[in-house]
């Protein structure tokens, strides 16, 4: 542990984790908006536009290679900062203490594993066929045709469910990350502290819900 980034001290390292968090919650609002371009009826012209827009412009491929960044670094913070918490506490107190700890705050390195998964799972079914690491029999005007793809994952019953199932494990991963975050950016004031709480309470039910609204649509309405 002697490189420059293990030896930033905590408070560094959460102030980054909580910037890296925000910016990826803000795609996350970006991805459910293309995402939901799935469930108009006009044959995957409004979905596929956009495919066809974020894997063909330039700004939006160095978007990539940030949002890449981001996610990394996000996982290697909050890995390093867990372990740090556990080598610092290495035997459990045998009696609680009274200090009050959220719920959810206890098990964030779990959730955040879990999230992780997910989108290794995603990006092989995804975005490692845009790169070309991944054969796909649909190809319209020499690229994928994700309009194609997503219904044959969403129609097999065992990846929508576990779509569902990781989406809303993400749903409580956000909900304690969203006011984290700001608490840890010094936004932390009785006068609106209840409107965080409450705006990261919906942000982290409206996102998920809005993702699992796809499966649903594909194994039983559609």
């Amino acid at each position: 542990m002697n490189s420059s980034f293990l030896r930033f001290s905590s408070i560094t390292k959460k102030i980054w984790m909580a910037f890296l968090g925000i910016f990826l919650m803000i795609f996350l609002v970006i991805h459910l908006g293309i995402n939901l371009c799935l469930l108009r009826g006009d044959g995957g012209a409004w979905f596929n536009a956009a495919a066809h827009f974020m894997g063909t412009n330039y700004i939006v491929k160095v978007f990539e290679v940030v949002l890449f960044a981001g996610f990394i670094f996000h996982i290697l913070i909050g890995i390093i900062l867990q372990i740090q918490n556990w080598m610092a506490r290495p035997i459990r107190y045998k009696v609680n203490n009274k200090t009050y700890t959220p719920f959810l705050s206890k098990y964030m390195i779990y959730t955040g594993g879990i999230v992780l998964v997910f989108l290794i799972i995603h990006f092989m079914n995804f975005y490692f066929i845009k790169l070309g690491w991944v054969s796909n029999p649909h190809i319209s005007n020499g690229e994928p045709d994700f309009y194609l793809i997503a219904p044959e994952l969403f129609i097999q019953p065992f990846y929508s469910f576990l779509y569902i199932v990781l989406f809303i494990i993400l749903g409580f991963h956000l909900n304690h990350a969203f006011q984290a975050a700001w608490q840890t950016l010094g936004v932390n004031h009785p006068q609106y502290n209840n409107c965080i709480h409450w705006f990261g309470t919906l942000y982290a039910i409206l996102i998920p819900l809005g993702f699992i609204i796809i499966p649903i649509f594909f194994l039983f309405i559609r």
